[in-house]
């Protein structure tokens, strides 16, 4: 089941530019597939300092990705709105790992991590506005 938010925007981007332009892992495209999500015509983007004037919030995968991300804010305002994925979801300190050299079960580990954190956040939201 989807739900949507009210004026909601989700976007991706990574913090390095090495895959700029390319289609995601084919599984990554295979899991999503699987999980009824079409991603197979989507490409890579690198994170840019605008985006923390089009974002409310930046979730990042891992420390490393967040000190990448505040290194390009320009104020305090940009830095507080970062924040680790999983910390955001009440999920704890945890990275979301990389699943490049995990295989198949890897992506889907990461896949059902990052729902799984979603829902969360959204639930959260949904609280905060009702």
């Amino acid at each position: 089941m989807t739900e949507t938010l009210p004026n909601s925007f989700v976007d991706s981007a990574g913090t390095g530019s090495y895959h700029v332009g390319s289609p995601p892992d084919p599984r990554s495209i295979q899991v999503a597939q699987d999980n009824g999500i079409d991603i197979s015509h989507q490409s890579a983007r690198q994170f840019q300092p605008n985006d923390f004037t089009k974002f409310d919030h930046i979730f990042v995968m891992d420390r490393q990705n967040y000190r990448d991300v505040i290194a390009k804010a320009k104020h305090q305002d940009d830095i507080d709105k970062v924040e680790l994925l999983c910390v955001a979801a009440g999920l704890g300190m945890r990275p979301v790992p990389d699943p490049y050299y995990g295989g198949n079960e890897g992506f889907q580990n990461v896949f059902d991590l990052v729902k799984t954190a979603c829902h969360r956040i959204a639930e959260q939201w949904k609280e905060d506005h009702e």
